[in-house]
């Protein structure tokens, strides 16, 4: 118990040295603000910092790129357009440097307002996948690496099953969505699969440090996919059989508390601490309590189920063969499940309304097609898969102001990009124009503002941001077309404090940066453990965070002068609508910051 209190003792002894050096980084001059990427930029990138002002004309003209080394100017340009007021700001402007390409540590002055320090290098994204990989790690079910213990280990008890009830099934494993402990098939396949994409990609930016229990030491595999097999053993005991399938653990009941996953005690039931419910697919709406969901099928979570198998079945066919086939088979019988089932399977809640409340389906069984199609060459799934493309063209969200919580998941249909690289030239030129007419739908919205912000301020609104980019990523592979690189390049920026409150949004990443120190996390509020690696949900409107409850922030708000009637963000472990890390963003992230290593780390030159 002593050394807990240390632990928390020097913890929050930590983020005020922080939050004080922070505030160093940045000075702000009669209310103008330079907003930067705090983890840097590649020297072949896009190269964009956004001044934000609280005046309509803060008579600033030009901006100085700063050698930090020798204090010399090195670059001066024009501030350029007034792209007028956004959130907080009455002006802001785009100042652009990509034109400079010497690597160097870098800061930026414009109308006596001085930006955070900065790299210019080949290096600045070596190692952040693999950083990213802790929070993983940490979210682990069963036996947890960072608590060196297990957890959850009686999972759990079958509700809406073809059993007698109180039947008991294993079901322990896979990761704790968020803050909270439940489980969920939705978002822990599109975790696994973005995990096991991420090393067929861009294998060789992973390291090997730990093994496949998540402590420390090599096993001769990289790490991101020994994570990869964390989820597809879990997904394995979610699909057990062909005419079984379940969709999540545990509930809303969950929310009862802080305290660390091994110390959960929560009765759901069965007994304080001794299982948790485990909800089978029907198809119908579910709901224990007074609250339903609006279920009307399975397709929703056996396509996630069909695509994780058939990639990891593809992954393993030349590492292991008896787990290359077992998870062949589960793939065509879940997407036979999909088939039989066509509709969404919507997650369940018990004490509020809140919960994933999926409305599309068609995406997921057609990544499930194209990754079968992958797997076996069967032409009966590509022929599936483009036919089902043609029924969700873009994903809903894009270009529209608002929508439900998770109502259109996972946020970028990977489906298009996986179909494509098999399609003929015809179908491909169709399947790249899908995902075109998306970027185009959010660029409309986007190039009215400095940060080129197009993305909604929803719940979760940073999974969307990281969605967004890497459609625009796979966009730009696929076609060579780059129109859309600075679009690109804004999304990544805004994850890494190119935003209005000047906050990278990755716990510890980059390391002296300003990134969340008070999470809504019951390791770091009760133990002062960090959550390194983890991605907060981000900003959402001023209009749905007024409207949410249970929300009471801790301590005086560090960003109230970047507030505004648009959206809010608090580094605050009272807010859980912008301050918790989700597991599922972050694995989505650890795709996209592969991707940018792999895309940089040739002597600073685009692969």
């Amino acid at each position: 118990m002593q050394k807990i209190k240390i632990k928390k003792l020097l913890w929050m002894l930590t983020v005020m040295l922080l939050a004080f050096n922070c505030s160093l980084l940045a000075k702000d001059s009669q209310g103008i603000w330079i907003r930067i990427n705090q983890l840097g930029y590649a020297p072949a990138s896009v190269k964009v910092a956004v001044l934000g002002a609280k005046m309509e004309n803060p008579g600033v003209t030009d901006f100085e790129l700063i050698d930090a080394g020798t204090n010399r100017s090195v670059f001066k340009k024009s501030v350029g357009k007034n792209f007028g007021a956004y959130g907080p700001f009455l002006s802001s402007y785009r100042l652009d440097f990509s034109a400079y390409k010497l690597s160097g540590s870098y800061f930026i002055k414009a109308g006596g307002a001085v930006s955070p320090s900065f790299k210019i290098s080949d290096n600045v994204y070596d190692g952040a996948a693999d950083f990213t990989l802790r929070y993983m790690r940490q979210q682990r079910s069963g036996f947890n690496p960072f608590l060196k213990d297990s957890c959850h280990t009686h999972d759990g008890y079958i509700v809406y099953g073809p059993v007698p009830e109180r039947t008991n099934i294993d079901a322990s494993g896979g990761w704790h969505d968020a803050t909270d402990y439940l489980q969920y098939v939705t978002t822990s396949a599109n975790a696994t699969y973005h995990l096991l994409a991420a090393y067929r990609d861009f294998g060789s930016v992973f390291k090997d440090q730990h093994q496949a229990n998540g402590l420390l030491g090599p096993n001769g595999v990289p790490d991101v996919l020994d994570e990869g097999r964390w989820g597809l053993q879990w997904l394995l005991k979610m699909h057990p059989r062909a005419d079984w399938m379940f969709n999540q653990i545990a509930d809303d009941r969950d929310h009862s508390g802080m305290r660390l996953p091994n110390k959960d005690s929560v009765d759901y039931g069965y007994g304080k601490g001794t299982g948790r419910p485990v909800y089978f697919i029907t198809g119908e709406p579910q709901g224990l309590g007074k609250y339903k969901n609006k279920s009307t099928g399975a397709a929703s979570t056996a396509g996630k189920f069909a695509s994780a198998f058939a990639l990891g079945a593809n992954i393993y066919k030349s590492k292991e063969q008896k787990f290359a086939n077992l998870l062949a088979q589960r793939s065509i019988s879940a997407f036979k499940y999909g088939l039989a089932k066509p509709g969404v399977a919507q997650t369940a809640s018990v004490k509020s309304p809140y919960i994933y409340e999926e409305d599309n389906w068609v995406d997921d069984m057609e990544l499930g097609a194209a990754a079968l199609f992958q797997l076996n060459k069967d032409k009966n799934y590509l022929k599936r898969g483009i036919e089902y493309s043609k029924k969700e063209k873009v994903t809903p969200w894009m270009g529209a102001d608002t929508a439900g919580h998770y109502q259109w998941y996972p946020f970028h249909n990977f489906g298009h990009y996986e179909l494509a690289k098999n399609a003929s030239p015809t179908e491909k030129a169709t399947l790249i124009k899908y995902y075109k007419d998306g970027i185009e739908r959010v660029w409309t919205k986007a190039s009215n503002n400095a940060f080129y912000r197009g993305v909604p301020f929803i719940w979760c609104s940073n999974n969307l941001t990281v969605s967004f980019t890497i459609q625009c990523y796979l966009y730009r592979k696929l076609s060579g077309d780059k129109t859309y690189e600075q679009l690109e390049q804004a999304g990544f920026d805004w994850l890494f404090g190119c935003n209005p409150w000047g906050k990278a949004m990755v716990y510890g990443l980059p390391e002296n940066g300003d990134t969340p120190r008070d999470p809504h996390s019951s390791f770091t509020k009760l133990y002062g453990y960090a959550l390194d690696g983890g991605l907060v949900d981000g900003p959402v409107y001023t209009t749905i965070y007024s409207k949410l409850t249970g929300i009471r922030l801790t301590g005086e708000d560090k960003y109230a002068d970047f507030q505004s009637g648009l959206a809010v963000y608090h580094d605050d472990s009272g807010d859980y609508s912008t301050n918790e890390p989700t597991m599922d963003g972050t694995a989505s992230l650890i795709y996209l910051l592969a991707a940018r290593e792999n895309e940089f780390k040739a002597g600073g030159k685009k692969k």
